[in-house]
């Protein structure tokens, strides 16, 4: 069993005996920004609740945590996130000697910091400058160029740069593309936006079959843009109907990434890493097809 110091409530999909190759971890429920699309704040930001912020898990029960999950599932990499994982740079010093692996996703308003070749960063953007701030508030596509155009030839962490392709967005992912070659931003991904069950937002797609326009939209770029678009061929072809419906039906994301939120003094394990009210047969997570596409080449 877990020892009783560890801070972990651990139900749904995991397994006490399971093997975990990666986690993901929300270390803090602060953040800078308020994105209208974002999964974890769908019920309100934190931010607006002073005692949820007081009350997050201190930094040492987290490691220590961290450090027995490791060890009891065999994770070697996390996916460092939050609210916004760059507010806890001390606690990120000090947690990435954990796993052999660490991304870090971030919205990039915050400056980066070379944390050493075993890091990887994740920033988001979600299209051209218009689009982008309309969800992630005025003036931070700037602010993130900004900080990408900081970094010199001795930043020695990784960078990439994720979009989230929605409805709103699909036409105009080309402009983001353009506006991106060339920065300290080695490659792109795009993921697609995974609603909850009755989303009426406007970003999400009625079916997968009106979906299928904007990820062919990616396919076209990705033919453009070779090595900067990292999506692979056959994860974006997974996700076209009817084969999408088949890899969300037995989704592999739950075999191979731990999810761990933080909710107030403990860490839970939400049903899926985008919430407990996702609808799955409408999922277009980038690690899901990811995966999907890796393992269809191990068959």
């Amino acid at each position: 069993m877990i020892q009783a110091k560890i801070q972990a409530r651990l139900s749904g999909h995991y397994r006490e005996d399971g093997r975990y190759p990666s986690a993901i971890v929300n270390i803090t429920n602060r953040c800078n920004l308020s994105c209208k699309h974002c999964f974890i704040y769908r019920d309100g930001n934190p931010n607006e609740s002073p005692q949820s912020i007081r009350d997050e898990m201190a930094d040492e029960a987290m490691l220590e945590t961290l450090a027995g999950l490791r060890d009891r599932h065999g994770i070697r990499t996390m996916l460092w996130m939050g609210g916004e994982p760059l507010l806890k740079k001390r606690f990120l010093a000090d947690a990435i000697h954990l796993f052999p692996h660490n991304t870090i996703t971030t919205n990039g308003t915050v400056p980066l910091i070379d944390f050493g070749p075993q890091v990887h960063y994740v920033v988001s953007m979600d299209g051209p400058e218009d689009l982008n701030d309309a969800l992630r508030g005025e003036g931070t596509f700037r602010r993130v160029l900004a900080n990408l155009s900081k970094l010199d030839e001795k930043f020695s962490s990784s960078v990439q740069v994720q979009c989230t392709v929605t409805r709103l967005n699909q036409d105009r992912l080309g402009e983001l593309v353009g506006a991106l070659e060339g920065t300290a931003a080695g490659w792109m991904t795009f993921s697609f936006y995974v609603p909850c069950a009755g989303d009426d937002s406007g970003n999400a797609w009625d079916s997968n079959e009106d979906r299928a326009e904007a990820v062919r939209e990616v396919l076209r770029l990705k033919a453009l843009h070779g090595g900067f678009i990292r999506n692979s061929t056959r994860s974006l072809e997974l996700m076209l109907p009817p084969a999408c419906e088949a890899i969300t039906a037995s989704c592999p994301a739950q075999d191979h990434v731990l999810p761990l939120w933080l909710e107030d003094d403990h860490f839970a394990t939400p049903f899926c890493c985008y919430g407990n009210d996702v609808d799955c047969s409408r999922c277009g997570a980038w690690v899901v097809f990811q995966l999907a596409a890796r393992a269809e080449r191990r068959s």
